[in-house]
């Protein structure tokens, strides 16, 4: 038997940043590893700046995502101002002092968000030395130290995140065992076929064989100097009660 945390992630609005390239800001089908280890980190009060502790939490935390919904795409056309690019050298600690800088420029962009997705996401330690245990993320997920969202501030939590450390023993189970999210009791959201499973890699995930592998770019290597790193994942695709 091994320990899950599962919670429920659902609003209105999700972005689960992909790599940027010119103006386009895309957003994949379910949550990235970064956005995960972000949330939880806002959640027990884990500042950015703490560099140890957010490679510690990286380092001893795995996780497994059950996408139920993945919600329709919404683009949004973007612009910001933001200080000209010779001035990127110095740190401005907050809008107040970016916007006060001085000479602006205007940023235009083309963002991606996701409507009504809904999402289990279930975590477990990787680590003998984790900076915390399941039932102690559970408990911030429950009463956050920082304000929660969803990939981007935009984008707030729509409902409780619900967390529940659940002993099973395969990924699959802990899943299955998890209360069923109560919007799926809601005509709206019936019909909605196969759930899409997608995991890092580890021997207990209870399918006998992923349908395929893809690559993302969304481990964090440095918070600092927001650098990613390569991984893959493993993807399911399974009918409900299969």
């Amino acid at each position: 038997m091994r320990g899950y945390l599962l919670f429920q992630l659902y609003g209105p609005l999700a972005a689960w940043g992909e790599p940027a390239v010119g103006e386009a800001r895309h957003s994949a089908t379910h949550p990235s590893r970064s956005a995960l280890l972000g949330l939880l980190a806002a959640a027990a009060g884990l500042r950015r700046d703490n560099a140890e502790g957010q490679r510690r939490l990286s380092e001893s935390l795995r996780f497994g995502i059950k996408t139920l919904a993945m919600g329709s795409v919404l683009k949004d056309y973007h612009t910001t101002q933001v200080p000209p690019q010779e001035r990127k050298i110095h740190h401005y600690h907050t809008r107040r002092d970016e916007l006060g800088s001085g000479r602006l420029g205007t940023i235009l962009s083309s963002r991606e968000y996701r409507q009504d997705g809904l999402w289990l996401v279930a975590a477990w330690s990787n680590s003998d030395s984790a900076i915390y245990t399941l039932d102690e993320l559970a408990k911030y997920l429950a009463t956050p130290v920082f304000h929660l969202y969803l990939g981007r501030k935009s984008c707030p939590l729509g409902l409780p995140l619900n967390p529940r450390v659940i002993q099973a023993e395969t990924l699959k189970q802990a899943f299955a065992v998890y209360p069923q999210p109560s919007l799926l009791d809601q005509k709206a959201w019936r019909g909605i076929g196969a759930a899409q499973f997608a995991w890092e890699a580890c021997n207990h995930t209870g399918f006998p064989k992923e349908d395929f592998r893809a690559p993302r770019h969304d481990n964090p290597l440095s918070r600092d100097r927001w650098q990613f790193g390569d991984r893959e994942e493993y993807i399911k695709l399974e009918q409900e009660g299969g």
